[in-house]
């Protein structure tokens, strides 16, 4: 049997505007990040696109984006939450390490604190399967954060994966789960337009 989710980050937030890294920490979506989400809902709505059941990062601004994207009942899950970065929370962008010709921060900020790539992956992992345990969730949404999606596809890549891939806020990531062979695939990447906005 196929299941599909798919992997929302949420809207822009204070932070995400002024440049600073936002983990475990929390921030409210801006002006902008609202009407982003408004503009997903509207893609939702014109593809009629319809959940079987909503999930949600226990964070404000995961929370703040899944409302504005539908008024289905939710429930908020800490497995969904975003990578941990340490005592680099709520520090400038400009701290991040840089790891040419990597495609992830891998276990840097264990030793200050946070979480590596495979602790955001595993959890991300178990509460999705955990998820499809109920064979009623054919199609579900899951509001959650840019590092956790990106470390989540990492450890899913299949041999023609691209192992780059942009997660700007309010991107898609649709994940086809076979429980038979227990592994999720990427199907479809979706970026809004929000040229609109500006």
């Amino acid at each position: 049997m196929r299941q599909t989710v798919y992997l929302v980050r949420h809207g822009q937030t204070l932070f995400n505007q002024l440049h600073k890294i936002q983990g475990a920490s929390d921030s409210p979506l801006t002006d902008y990040g609202i009407s982003q989400a408004k503009i997903a809902k509207k893609y939702l709505e014109d593809n009629d696109i319809n959940f079987d059941a909503a999930f949600s990062s226990t964070q404000e601004r995961a929370v703040d984006t899944l409302e504005l994207l539908t008024d289905q009942p939710y429930q908020r899950l800490k497995d969904f939450k975003e990578w941990n970065f340490g005592v680099f929370e709520s520090e400038s962008e400009a701290l991040n390490p840089k790891h040419p010709g990597k495609n992830s921060y891998g276990d840097f900020f264990v030793e200050y604190g946070g979480e590596s790539v495979n602790q955001v992956a595993n959890r991300m992992n178990t509460g999705l399967r955990k998820l499809f345990e109920d064979k009623t969730n054919k199609q579900i949404l899951v509001v959650t954060h840019g590092g956790a999606m990106h470390a989540f596809r990492l450890a899913n890549l299949h041999d023609n994966d691209p192992e780059r891939l942009a997660v700007p806020n309010l991107a898609f990531m649709v994940f086809e789960y076979d429980d038979i062979l227990d592994e999720f695939f990427l199907k479809e990447v979706v970026q809004h337009d929000f040229s609109q906005l500006i």
